[in-house]
């Protein structure tokens, strides 16, 4: 069974702890203002509870980091790791009366190796500023979530994201070579390795990839990272139906094509991403399916898809000519869920991932939910790998409509565990998911995972209540 807060925690006066934080970190960088702390209570996910945190701490080395679990295990209170807050599953929520353990701080790119292809940066790296310099060196760091200009690496190792490219270059966890983990007890353990190949003992830093900061806190990562590619070229195809634009991806893996990126806008949005940026994108069109190649000769590679869209009955096929047209089409994506929380006001983000093959029937399920609770439910999906991010608008001041909501959220995670597919593709379990995470696991599993649990946090203070 996993410890109760009562269990793992005892009364602690606010006063003792900051002042026990203090003796090993700067007075700078712990946070006690009432004001400040409520900023660090939750990430952006909607329905999840987060508690008051008694304090913020913001170290910058990994000694620092040392100190505060060694502080925290000391006293016995719960320790929340946190990045960017951009998670959609209640991941970085503070439990009441904990320390929130802010990572943004430490943010260096540590090193960059052209020969060995790996980076080795702090947790706080920001997704989109560890792109860039790696590119001025020629390489590529493919993962690239839709939040990438504000998620941190730390956080994209902690809930396994994923991102666009992933049909083509994968997720998060297959660029993670070796971490430095500080323990619960504030012991530093190093996993992994940063060469090439390397299977000596158990593969513990897969281990910690998608943990959500309920096993350690990762210090230090060591990355793969891969040659710069071509820039890519995008092709925009409008179907009269959502199946439709499923038929054609299911055409093109079958025909053995590897695009870089195929995503998925069903017309919900599409007309919000319109509202919100005055893109101009095309309305009449029931899906919109963007395609992308970064091969040496991309408009071959993109000619052959769209003769496959046009087969699967695609009313217009749109190849960009240039590089910035590209550039725009992916920003449109890029904006959905933004453009979709702008419907209504808030927005409950599901994260349900299935067979290729199966993708059509989830999309058809995802429209008769939204019909059946008179629901906006946006739909954009990493095509190419399955994953579908059912976005349901709602009043959150409306009790009735938030019910419902609540209501649509769980039938469509449902529906995913009946088509074979699994609660979360790349945003993590967090809060949201926990009871969810218990039926697609089973009993067995869930039990080896409380095990795993109790190995590396026996007292269970590192992110509790998170996950299961």
């Amino acid at each position: 069974m996993t410890q109760t807060r009562e269990q793992r925690t005892h009364p602690t006066d606010p006063a003792a702890l900051h002042a026990a934080l203090r003796a090993g970190l700067p007075a700078h960088a712990v946070l006690t203002d009432p004001d400040v702390l409520a900023g660090y209570a939750h990430d952006m996910a909607s329905f999840c509870p987060a508690g008051a945190p008694a304090v913020v701490v913001l170290p910058r080395t990994v000694e620092q980091v040392q100190h505060v679990m060694r502080t925290a295990t000391a006293l016995r209170v719960p320790v929340v790791p946190q990045g960017g807050r951009s998670g959609l599953s209640g991941a970085a929520n503070a439990d009441e009366g904990c320390v929130v353990l802010s990572l943004v701080r430490m943010d260096r790119v540590l090193e960059i190796d052209p020969v060995d292809r790996v980076a080795v940066v702090e947790p706080g790296v920001v997704n989109a500023d560890l792109a860039r310099a790696v590119a001025a060196r020629g390489l590529y760091y493919p993962p690239d979530p839709s939040s990438r200009e504000t998620c941190t690496i730390g956080g994209n190792i902690g809930t396994a994201s994923g991102g666009l490219c992933c049909v083509k270059y994968g997720v998060t966890a297959e660029y993670v070579l070796g971490l430095d983990v500080v323990l619960a007890d504030g012991r530093l353990l190093r996993t992994g390795r940063r060469t090439a190949k390397g299977v000596a003992g158990y593969d513990l830093t897969h281990l910690f990839v998608g943990s959500e900061g309920s096993l350690g806190v990762v210090v230090r990562a060591v990355l793969a990272l891969k040659p710069a590619p071509p820039r890519q070229l995008v092709l925009a195809a409008e179907f009269p139906s959502a199946s439709a634009a499923c038929e054609a991806v299911c055409a093109i893996t079958a025909e053995g094509h590897v695009p870089s990126l195929l995503e998925l806008m069903d017309r919900t949005t599409v007309r919000a991403v319109n509202e919100l940026s005055r893109m101009g994108l095309p309305e009449t069109t029931e899906a919109l399916l963007l395609a992308a190649f970064d091969t040496p000769d991309p408009a071959a590679d993109l000619a052959a898809v769209a003769a496959l869209c046009r087969a699967a009955g695609a009313t217009e096929v749109v190849p960009a000519d240039t590089a910035a047209e590209s550039e725009l089409l992916l920003q449109a994506r890029r904006l959905a869920l933004t453009a979709l929380e702008a419907v209504k006001g808030t927005t409950m983000i599901d994260d349900v991932c299935v067979p290729r093959s199966r993708l059509g029937e989830m999309l058809e399920g995802i429209d008769r939910v939204a019909r059946k609770y008179a629901l906006t439910i946006g739909v954009c999906a990493h095509a190419g790998d399955g994953n579908t991010h059912p976005t349901v608008c709602f009043d959150a001041t409306d009790p009735e409509e938030t019910a419902r909501a609540r209501a649509s959220f769980d039938e469509i995670m449902a529906l995913g565990l009946e088509l074979g597919g699994t609660i979360t593709g790349e945003h993590g379990v967090g809060l949201l998911k926990k009871d969810w995470l218990a039926r697609e696991l089973g009993p067995v599993a869930l039990e080896l995972h409380r095990g795993i649990k109790r190995t590396f946090d026996p007292l269970g203070l590192l992110n509790p209540g998170k996950v299961f």
